[in-house]
């Protein structure tokens, strides 16, 4: 359910035992409804165990799982790199499609073989667990591990963790660090569907440790299985739980496609760059008050961002979910209007605040207009797509399923395999990185295998006959399927970040996640300054900050944040006359909700972010009182001051919010106090 409105809910159907079969003919979704297994590679090397009976139900203890996956690591450990390397048979997957399935076809080549059976396994898996060797230091390095993996070259072979993937498959990534994400194959499922379950892997992790403090803590299943310590061993039935390594029989064609596919791989990864930024300046809820739809107010972030930089308006793509309708996937959002154009321009010339913001309304209101309609699925991109297959067909040039393979999300050859990852943080803190779950994209979007869909490869590749309809051979046809800004909207407080390779040489794979007080964006390009465009972006955030702080004036009861009560006491309210009690003291944050929100009338200079208006001896009190509650409050030593002075010169100031005292935000961690 949507806002009240029921969605379709067949790709839940191809998530799990789930894979994308290459053929001569394009690509096919296979899916085994009666898998009970699941694949963990670790180093490169494939090991299997079941994990559910024939009734669905678990058979296995958290316990169980920990001792299977330590066996394996320890196993896999003692495989020398050269031998590693040499099996590494998943880098296959990430080859060109016709090249992919004619590798597959040698491992087929004799039904009931071992490289066969072997295969037939790691197809039919409910997903494959994949165990990295690697911590990665920064965002940017966790999104381009879940994305791609990593290219490190040790004693002439390849040691990274790009060799450990199936994309073909939904993956769970885990690190060494315990960092975890999510690399989906967008053929089969689009990033609504991925999304779920993230939020329910991430919510029940959660509830089952409140469960562990409160049995009576609520469940989020409403059954489970029976607990497998007390079932009888004969309910089980014909499982093995004991972990199997897969052991390929590498025949030369396979062993010399392996070589090939990795440096591919590797050329493809070092063409690649990805950055980060998680703004905390702001985020849904600011927006919301200044009378801006999220989504519409950070798109208009990027066009403003790439105006900045390279004085022109590109072609930008987000995906409007359609799953209202019967087998529904995505419609193509065009975020670049008249009236996004007006504002950028407007925004980047010599004019007052307000005509800059007035501009910015009415960018917003079209774009939440177009998004709308897109979701009702009357959006041009997928009827014109539909329509330029249709006469492919007819004309004969082209198989009758090559679009198939153009849109699963691989192109030719010069660019990333377009899975999408969700990076996952450990709860409760923060939330799981295509790899491209395009969130819930603007209000309703969502991450669409279809980044691809309008993918002018058809174009490019094809001999088009001279009768080729007039549309099709305009110049505005290539370039709306030439996406320079292809974005998704993904996310909520169960996601860290959520990014996707660029769609084209010249573009950049936008992925962010808007929440409550945040905007997350993970952005890649194949080296086009990406994090000085990140950079741009969070720029503009802070700027746009300023002109509504001086143009705009909260009105009582405008925060949806607020509750009743507190705007029935903004309003005046006062207790009545006998409330003795409820008269005493001084009431505290008496400043107008405007000033409050967008500082006072008059300011010129941006706050910057982070930190907190409060007094410094404030915040040595919470210092003490956090750190050592048990005891007395007494003077710091000389090195206390000198840490909590630099501590308080390096915090800028943020407006304080009357209806929450205690919430400090802070830019780092506060110095230890004894």
């Amino acid at each position: 359910m949507l806002r009240k409105q029921p969605l379709d809910m067949y790709q839940y159907s191809r998530l799990f035992g789930t894979a994308r079969i290459p053929t001569e003919n394009g690509c096919q979704i296979k899916a085994d409804t009666s898998s009970k297994h699941v694949v963990v590679i670790c180093r490169g090397q494939f090991y299997w165990f079941d994990v559910l009976d024939h009734n669905n139900d678990i058979i296995m203890t958290e316990h169980d799982m920990s001792q299977n996956l330590e066996t394996i690591f320890n196993d896999a450990v003692e495989t020398s790199i050269f031998d590693a390397a040499k099996s590494a048979l998943g880098v296959l997957s990430t080859e060109n499609r016709k090249t992919w399935s004619n590798m597959r076809d040698v491992l087929h080549r004799e039904q009931g073989s071992n490289n066969s059976d072997c295969l037939q396994i790691v197809d039919t898996a409910l997903f494959i667990l994949c165990l990295d060797d690697t911590e990665p230091q920064n965002a940017a390095d966790l999104c381009m591990n879940m994305l791609c993996g990593t290219s490190e070259i040790e004693r002439g072979v390849q040691i990274g963790t790009c060799t450990n993937r199936w994309y073909d498959k939904l993956q769970i990534i885990v690190c060494k660090n315990g960092s975890a994400g999510i690399n989906f194959e967008h053929t089969g499922v689009d990033g609504h569907t991925v999304l779920r379950f993230a939020s329910d892997v991430y919510t029940d992790t959660i509830l089952r440790y409140a469960k562990s403090i409160n049995g009576q803590a609520p469940s989020l299943w409403a059954s489970t299985s029976p607990d497998p310590t007390r079932r009888d061993p004969k309910s089980f039935g014909d499982v093995s739980t004991t972990p199997h390594k897969l052991e390929w029989d590498m025949i030369p064609e396979i062993s010399t496609a392996i070589r090939f596919a990795e440096t591919r791989l590797a050329d493809l990864i070092q063409q690649n760059e990805f950055a980060t930024v998680e703004f905390k300046g702001y985020g849904s809820n600011f927006m919301k008050a200044a009378g801006f739809s999220p989504d519409a107010f950070v798109q208009m972030a990027y066009q403003a961002a790439y105006y900045g930089l390279y004085g022109r308006m590109e072609c930008v793509y987000e995906p409007a979910m359609t799953k209202i309708y019967y087998h529904g996937r995505t419609e193509a959002i065009r975020p670049v209007t008249q009236d996004s154009v007006a504002f950028v321009e407007t925004f980047w010339g010599e004019n007052p605040p307000e005509q800059k913001v007035e501009a910015l309304k009415k960018a917003c209101e079209t774009h939440t207009a177009i998004t709308k309609e897109c979701a009702k699925a009357q959006g041009q991109d997928r009827h014109l797509y539909a329509l330029f297959c249709l006469w492919q067909r007819l004309a004969q040039d082209v198989e009758p399923h090559a679009d198939a393979d153009s849109s699963a999300g691989y192109s030719s050859g010069s660019e990333l395999p377009a899975s999408t990852c969700t990076s996952a943080s450990s709860p409760p803190d923060g939330a799981t990185s295509r790899s491209r779950s395009n969130t819930v994209a603007s209000d309703d979007s969502e991450t669409d295998p279809e980044h691809l869909a309008l993918d002018t490869s058809l174009t490019r590749t094809t001999t088009i006959p001279e009768r080729m309809p007039a549309l099709f051979s305009d110049s505005g046809w290539e370039r709306l399927n030439t996406t320079i800004l292809s974005t998704s909207n993904c996310g909520n407080p169960s996601l860290r970040h959520f990014g996707f390779g660029p769609t084209t040489g010249e573009g950049f794979g936008i992925g962010y996640i808007i929440k409550d007080g945040s905007v997350s964006i993970c952005a890649s390009s194949k080296h086009r300054q990406t994090k000085r465009f990140v950079n741009a972006i969070e720029s503009y955030f802070l700027e746009m900050r300023k002109l509504l702080r001086v143009t705009m004036r909260r009105q009582p009861g405008q925060d949806k944040t607020l509750s009743r009560v507190r705007e029935m006491e903004d309003g005046g309210a006062r207790p009545k006359a006998g409330a003795r009690m409820k008269s005493r003291g001084r009431v505290l944050g008496t400043r107008t909700p405007a000033v409050e929100m967008f500082g006072e009338e008059g300011t010129s200079e941006d706050d910057g972010l982070g930190g907190c208006k409060w007094p410094f001896s404030l915040f040595r009190s919470l210092c003490f009182c956090f750190r050592a509650p048990s005891r007395r409050f007494h003077s710091p030593s000389s090195r206390h001051v000198s840490s909590l002075q630099t501590l308080s010169r390096s915090l800028q100031p943020l407006p304080t919010s009357r209806h929450s005292p205690y919430h400090i935000c802070l830019p780092r961690p506060l110095p230890t106090c004894p």
